[in-house]
């Protein structure tokens, strides 16, 4: 090269952090911008179960496996197209966000957008208010208690809290 100056530009990768409920989705509905793509394993297995005729409750197990196949697919198709990507599943864990964040470039600025869990009413009335996308308590529980906050040593450029 002779004196020419390379740019790379960076892309975004978000990652949204919370409980079933909390709003991640919520957010990403209100926020919507056409040039980024959203992956969701939720959405996925709506599709899915709209084809079919039955609810995600009723489809869920059945179609959890083949929705995660294909959201990795879409989340390698958005990276080779260098899309800004956000990421709207609960990724509570470390090692869940670690799954995701692997596959991302450098050349990709890595956020995590971390939302907080509402007051007990209030998320009961959120979660109440989803009659198709019904989550056990006992399984809500479980995900509670997996919960890690996540931090700059996974990989993250900021994280940022949603209220």
């Amino acid at each position: 090269m002779t004196g020419e100056k390379m740019s790379r530009q960076l892309h975004s990768f978000c990652v949204l952090v919370g409980l079933p409920g909390v709003g991640k989705s919520t957010y990403i509905n209100n926020n919507k911008n056409p040039n980024v793509v959203v992956l969701s394993t939720d959405t996925i297995v709506e599709e899915m179960c709209v084809s079919q005729g039955i609810t995600y409750t009723q489809g869920f197990k059945l179609f959890i496996s083949e929705a995660t196949s294909r959201f990795n697919k879409r989340l390698t198709n958005a990276i080779k197209n260098r899309s800004d990507i956000v990421i709207d599943r609960t990724n509570l864990t470390r090692a869940s966000r670690q799954r995701v964040m692997s596959q991302v470039p450098k050349n990709y600025s890595k956020f995590a957008y971390y939302f907080p869990t509402p007051e007990k009413d209030e998320w009961q009335r959120r979660l109440n208010s989803r009659p198709d996308k019904y989550i056990p308590q006992s399984v809500i529980d479980d995900m509670a208690l997996s919960f890690q906050f996540p931090n700059k040593e996974e990989g993250f450029d900021a994280i940022f809290t949603i209220a």
